[in-house]
């Protein structure tokens, strides 16, 4: 009898039911697109940001060392400390090794122009194909890394032949010595002279452009350093820093207890990173470029607290709209109502059999969300990233229970109205 009352008014009210399963099925789709999005949206962000440079400098220890006594930035070091360059392929093999997205190695020395003018000459690798220890390969370098810099002409091609004997000029240097692409350019280093033909000129915006960038076997010849780099930079992707991973930066991992150092070591703080970069790097310091490591954490932080404060309006919304669709619907069947009070029905019956009709409605309205809402959020992941948004099976139970919260509140006052019915009121048409 139960179940035939509720059928009966369903269909009854197939309008008002109607519009209280579009209203649900609203704010489950925003819901839902928005708490998929705010799940996957950290490595989207990152990857977004690895177009603006690396997050992690590594440098041999004796010149951070000295950089952080005499603040020595940028240069070569005070003292000879190198890193190896048959070291970098262990950056792959770290605990996250799947987090660091890009890496490039850098050798500075100072080379003679034609014109007598001093200037540096900076070595890297700039498309480099490498075999990794684990079997992989992987192609990186600063290609990838200085995805910002405006060139003319082209980049320096080491990937089709490392040994290459060209040179990508910096702006200033360029309009100082007047180059173009194309140009041969005379290079007098402390060990070897090399004639290198100008690939590019590009522009960074910063003291780049008064920079040579040449490729790393060509800096290693000229000052007499085979196989050695000055530093490393890395492009990694993290997660912001929380009270654990500033007690690790600050004091040391060594001052964290067991589970704790566990926490840290497997989550992918910028600090944790640096600090298994340090495991496999012979004598090396990483330590991350905190201008963007901070940015990276304040604009997920940010992305992840819009997604919720949308999440949250939509459901108020919703229950709103509820709280009004089905009050209407209670007093337009106040005369069923009171009949039902008149022959014996408690008001807990009566608000039962409301709510029934309410939840399987907002079952189906929510199902239907659901799938439109995780639609919407392949439309903001393509749109926004250029990329999918992965399905996370968590959100189902989250939404489910969103949407029947939504529902109870939203039905609170049509109960309350309900309540206050009286049979003999209602049948009298007062």
């Amino acid at each position: 009898m139960f179940l035939r009352m509720v059928k009966g008014a369903i269909f009854r009210q197939k309008s008002k039911m109607l519009m209280i399963a579009f209203t649900i099925a609203l704010g489950a789709s925003l819901a839902t697109a928005m708490l998929n999005v705010m799940m996957d949206v950290g490595d989207k962000v990152n990857q977004e940001l690895k177009t603006y440079g690396a997050n992690i400098t590594v440098v041999p220890q004796g010149a951070s060392l000295l950089n952080e006594l005499y603040e020595v930035e940028g240069g070569e070091a005070p003292v000879e400390q190198y890193l190896q360059e048959s070291e970098l392929g262990k950056l792959k093999t770290i605990f996250w090794a799947f987090n660091i997205v890009d890496f490039a190695p850098f050798m500075e020395t100072n080379a003679v122009l034609p014109t007598g003018e001093t200037v540096k000459a900076v070595g890297t690798w700039f498309d480099h194909h490498m075999d990794l220890p684990t079997g992989e390969q992987l192609d990186t370098g600063v290609v990838n890394l200085r995805s910002w810099w405006d060139v003319d002409g082209a980049w320096i091609d080491d990937q089709a032949n490392p040994d290459i004997a060209q040179v990508m000029v910096g702006s200033s240097v360029a309009q100082a010595q007047g180059l173009s692409v194309g140009d041969v350019l005379h290079l007098n280093g402390t060990a070897a002279t090399v004639d290198l033909t100008v690939a590019g000129i590009f522009e960074s915006g910063d003291d780049e452009d008064d920079e040579l960038f040449v490729p790393l076997s060509v800096a290693q010849a000229l000052s007499d350093r085979a196989g050695l780099v000055s530093s490393i930079e890395v492009s990694a992707l993290t997660t912001p820093d929380n009270e654990l991973a500033r007690k690790a930066a600050v004091r040391g991992p060594s001052s964290l207890s067991k589970s704790d150092y566990e926490t840290w070591y497997c989550t992918a703080y910028v600090s944790s990173i640096c600090y298994q970069i340090q495991e496999v790097i012979t004598n090396s310091v990483a330590s991350a470029v905190r201008q963007v490591a901070d940015s990276e954490g304040a604009i997920l932080e940010k992305t992840q607290l819009l997604m919720l404060l949308i999440t949250a309006l939509s459901l108020v919304g919703s229950a709103l709209g509820i709280s009004n669709l089905v009050t209407a619907s209670v007093m337009e069947r106040s005369n069923e109502i009171g009949l039902m009070k008149a022959i014996g029905a408690h008001d807990g019956a009566i608000s039962g059999l409301v709510l029934t009709e309410i939840i399987i409605t907002a079952i189906l309205g929510g199902l239907v969300g659901y799938f439109a809402g995780f639609g919407f959020a392949q439309i903001i992941g393509h749109s926004v990233f250029n990329a999918s948004i992965e399905m996370k099976p968590m959100i189902i139970p989250i939404v489910a229970i969103l949407v029947i919260l939504i529902t109870l509140l939203g039905s609170i006052p049509a109960i309350r109205t309900l309540l206050k019915l009286r049979p003999t009121e209602v049948l009298h048409g007062r």
